[in-house]
């Protein structure tokens, strides 16, 4: 079977790895076409997996509108020359349009509830959507859901081990470190919305400094005084960064699931995530996640955090006990994608059959 796949933020990346990996040992072909945004090339070299660019993309409402056609326009012509018999993204308008216009079906991934406009332009082209079962939204037949995050693909116990010697490298393994992650905040569905203020970065920095180390991961260009701060080791290890941390404190929605499974306290701050979100609502029940719309209700939550006894200890028991409860989701795709379109019709009428992808 031959594969495109497009990627368009560095988190597909950790979603498609481990399926891109199984499947070629299988003997399937694969066509990666991958958006040039933060680290995405990067960890894509970083995992030895081969791609096309399809340029950066652009900003700004007439900016993306403008890219829809011209990202369209590049993945035709990538796929005219690969002949793919299936197309899988996470979301990717670019990819519905084009399986759409040369005749091949379209999966994808999402668990992104508040992107509505991303669900208007890609969901009428594709044949199936999988999301997690707290996903919200319903996408009547195409849609197909399984238990747990998009994080089971990447960070399943039967997949990922953190590097903990990885840690002594670069100075990290005997010590108290914070890890802080900022966002860009440029995506279509931020529109109308911003991150932490510089003035409450500052604060929430000279706090946590007084208690530990503090690593940054940011999208954006930090102040100079902080620039120091930032994290600019192995990309491809940044999960084993946050598995060793105290405490995370993020806007990121993907990296606050990350750290909150891996068993780090998380403390999200994002004003776009709502409290019923399907996503969110379910990880805070294993109590390793913590959200706050604004960044004084996520102040007062860290300094009570700060305060418990054993909270790293207990948080990973919670992680566990996390996958004990959810699938392999790498497994599933691997199955889904090589008895398509069976495999829907299957889980669509039954949904347990996905109980075999347990540990």
């Amino acid at each position: 079977m031959k594969i495109l796949i497009d990627i368009g933020h560095p988190a597909h990346v950790h979603y498609f790895r481990n399926f891109i990996n199984t499947m070629k040992a299988k003997g399937h072909e694969f066509l990666i076409c991958a958006r040039d945004k933060d680290v995405t090339h990067e960890l894509l070299n970083g995992y030895n997996i081969d791609y096309v660019s399809r340029g950066k993309g652009r900003k700004g409402i007439v900016g993306k509108a403008f890219y829809i056609i011209e990202g369209d326009v590049i993945l035709l012509k990538f796929a005219r020359k690969f002949k793919p018999d299936l197309f899988l993204s996470f979301g990717s308008t670019y990819a519905a349009h084009v399986a759409k216009l040369i005749g091949k079906p379209h999966i994808a991934l999402d668990d992104t509830e508040h992107a509505k406009l991303e669900h208007m332009l890609y969901v009428p082209f594709t044949n199936c959507v999988i999301t997690p079962k707290t996903f919200k939204k319903n996408f009547g037949s195409k849609h197909i859901t399984f238990s747990g995050t998009m994080e089971n693909a990447y960070l399943h116990p039967s997949f990922y081990e953190p590097d903990f010697n990885y840690l002594e490298q670069i100075g990290l393994n005997k010590t108290k470190y914070f890890v802080l992650r900022f966002i860009e905040w440029s995506a279509s569905h931020d529109i109308g919305h911003n991150g932490v203020s510089k003035k409450d970065m500052e604060m929430l920095i000279n706090s946590l400094e007084k208690l530990g180390k503090v690593v940054i991961s940011s999208e954006s260009e930090l102040p100079d005084n902080f620039k120091h701060l930032k994290y600019n080791g192995d990309v491809t290890k940044i999960h084993t960064l946050l598995k060793g941390a105290e405490l995370l404190i993020c806007e990121s929605g993907t990296m606050a699931s990350e750290a909150a499974v891996l068993g780090t306290p998380t403390i999200l701050i994002n004003s776009l995530v709502k409290e019923d979100d399907g996503i969110f609502s379910f990880l805070k029940k294993y109590g390793n996640l913590y959200h706050y719309q604004d960044f004084a209700g996520g102040i007062m939550k860290l300094k009570e955090l700060l305060t418990v006894e054993n909270i790293k200890s207990d948080s990973i028991k919670s992680s566990s006990n996390y996958f004990s409860d959810t699938i392999n989701l790498t497994d599933f795709l691997v199955w889904m994608v090589e008895n398509y379109p069976e495999s829907h019709q299957i889980i669509r009428q039954n949904p347990d059959y996905q109980e075999r992808f347990k540990l």
